[in-house]
């Protein structure tokens, strides 16, 4: 009847009813099996207490980790030319991932024609010329994006080349640094050192965070690094990288070691976080599926490639580049 208050609500009748649940205690509304009446605050003591999980398919990643691994290993120690030619297969396919992305969620037409030549061309080009050969190669692959680009409307003109400049730099041009690593006589060591340095800072970060992670790193940018992580990344770096200085590198020492391996932590994590902050831009997990549990071959190559110019760099400061 009108102006008669609605009967209070009898959680008994609704239960009886079929009627499922809602409200701030409990996660949804689907129909599920009968809740205890009067719940424990608190788990069981016996009850073990749940363990973290990794977000990936561990055995797949480790899985790929070791192919990779063997790839590398093999053409590395074999032929060095076709390392060479597995760096510039990287990078044609990392290159591809990002415009592709970069299509895909912003509408930005960076042309991949001339990225994917010109990248290959800029690791040939470092190989066989050097430093040198390297600049000279990325000149002329931004200006072939400039030109190629012209092909088409004005409209975005001045973004998809902006884009594929940046493209240029950020995946051909840092890899190029592996390729000047492999030049001098002990070449395939240095490029191994630098390979372990890189794993182990992410491992070290890996293991560290997930059991003692508690302080954030960059929550904006990557909410799952911590400051604990990146202890663990620069501790395990630092003592692969005096382990490889002294006994990998002609003419290296422990004590170059440590410091090539604390430059290798910081630029290996800012490498990650930079790629974070792209894949957040673009609203996306990872760059690609191309590798089962890693994601595509741009979430594998995030925090090798800033580690490249500054692995190379303090070796040739430290033992020369030949």
């Amino acid at each position: 009847m009108p102006g008669r208050p609605p009967p209070p609500h009898d959680e008994t009748s609704g239960r009886a009813a079929g009627r499922p649940l809602s409200g701030p205690l409990f996660r949804d509304e689907t129909q599920q099996e009968p809740m205890p009446p009067h719940p424990a605050p608190h788990p069981a003591p016996d009850q073990p207490p749940q363990k973290k999980r990794a977000g990936r398919d561990l055995r797949a990643a480790i899985g790929v980790g070791v192919g990779l691994g063997a790839v590398v290993v093999a053409s590395l120690f074999v032929v060095k030319a076709v390392f060479v030619g597995v760096i510039a297969a990287a990078v044609v396919v990392g290159l591809w991932e990002l415009t592709s992305r970069l299509d895909e969620k912003k509408g930005i037409k960076a042309p991949i024609v001339p990225l994917a030549v010109g990248g290959a061309m800029m690791v040939v080009a470092g190989y066989v010329w050097g430093t040198q050969g390297a600049w000279l190669a990325m000149a002329l692959t931004a200006l072939a994006v400039l030109v190629w680009r012209m092909t088409q409307p004005p409209d975005g003109y001045l973004r998809d080349v902006t884009a594929g400049v940046f493209a240029v730099f950020y995946v051909p041009f840092l890899a190029t640094f592996v390729a000047l690593l492999l030049t001098a006589h002990d070449g395939p060591w240095r490029v191994l050192t630098f390979i372990i340095l890189t794993v182990i800072s992410d491992t070290g970060a890996y293991a560290v965070g997930w059991r003692f992670g508690t302080h954030k790193l960059a929550p904006r940018i990557s909410p799952g690094k911590t400051r604990e992580g990146l202890v663990g990344a620069v501790t395990f770096a630092m003592v692969a990288g005096a382990l490889c200085m002294q006994f990998l590198v002609d003419d290296g020492a422990w004590w170059q070691g440590l410091l090539l391996g604390l430059g290798a932590a910081v630029s290996a994590t800012l490498g990650d976080l930079g790629e974070s902050m792209i894949k957040r831009d673009l609203g996306i997990k990872d760059m690609g599926t191309l590798l089962p549990g890693h994601g595509g071959i741009m979430d594998r190559l995030d925090s090798l490639l800033p580690t490249a110019p500054v692995v190379w760099l303090l070796m040739v400061l430290f033992v020369g580049s030949h």
